[in-house]
């Protein structure tokens, strides 16, 4: 397999502030890469601006190359998303890359059943657009999420579903196209542990059976450890560790990662005592 995604010196600034400060990062065909760190650290930036979802107040330099290694007849100027219109991105989004959002309930529109919701990412880049096949779709990609009765719940709104339902309906949403690669910005952030075991299970099956490379970002480095093949490691918009997961997790190299190990509370952790704080120093 070859390089799907490479990140070259990646910086975002939103005027005065900057949120990424350049970030290397590449991604495998089929891989799972894990992109950990606090909140702030620049994670979620990185991830917009792949999609070219950051704005005009962003000013985004460097280069993301899109199958930078491959043999196919692509368009050479394709190949750096930095470079591209909103127009040419469009074309990408949701057929090549899609992306699950952190909140559900924000993501859906209120006032539209869900199956409309779901058949409009089809619609979006079919060369066919009729409403029977739009449906059909939308109802094999809600079966594939383990929607139950996805046929009857097709005209069901966003409210008369839970949580985790919601959330595997964006999941259905962003696998409807079957992308190559699939962005995954704190897919279980807002869930019970119940609910967030089931979406990461199936968040790793469908990885699984699609065939797909997914960048799961997430603060939660126990969650990241059971998706990732290898995780890197963001602080103050920088990436200071990348590595195989089991490595990282159990010989972490610098500082701000044991930093963050230490922080996570386990069966072992003296509750007399304070949660280890993530040193300053190491940014």
């Amino acid at each position: 397999m070859g390089a799907l995604l490479e990140i070259r010196d990646l910086r975002i600034n939103f005027g005065a502030t900057q949120a990424v400060a350049g970030v290397d990062l590449y991604l495998e065909e089929g891989e799972v890469l894990g992109l950990v760190g606090e909140s702030g650290s620049g994670k979620s930036a990185t991830a917009l601006a792949i999609l070219g979802l950051l704005g005009p107040a962003a000013r985004v330099t460097g280069q993301m190359l899109w199958r930078p290694g491959s043999t196919q007849k692509i368009d050479p100027e394709m190949k750096d998303l930095l470079q591209q219109s909103s127009k040419a991105l469009r074309t990408l989004r949701g057929r090549e890359i899609a992306m699950i959002f952190q909140e559900p309930m924000t993501a859906l529109n209120p006032v539209m059943t869900i199956g409309r919701q779901v058949g409009e990412c089809f619609e979006a880049h079919a060369a066919s657009r009729t409403g029977r096949e739009s449906k059909r779709r939308a109802i094999e990609a809600l079966e594939a999420v383990s929607i139950p009765e996805a046929a009857r719940r097709y005209g069901d709104y966003p409210h008369q579903f839970s949580g985790g339902q919601r959330q595997r309906i964006l999941i259905a949403m962003a696998l409807i196209n079957r992308p190559r690669l699939l962005i995954a910005d704190e897919p279980t952030t807002a869930l019970d542990v119940t609910v967030q075991a089931q979406i990461l299970a199936l968040l790793a099956q469908l990885q699984r059976d699609y065939g797909l490379a997914m960048l799961f970002i997430s603060h939660d480095l126990a969650v990241v450890g059971q998706v990732a093949s290898r995780v890197a490691v963001m602080r103050s918009g920088l990436v200071v560790e990348t590595g195989p997961t089991l490595r990282l997790l159990t010989k972490p190299a610098h500082p701000y990662t044991r930093s963050l190990l230490a922080a996570v509370p386990s069966l072992r952790t003296d509750r007399t005592k304070p949660l280890a704080m993530v040193n300053e120093s190491t940014a």
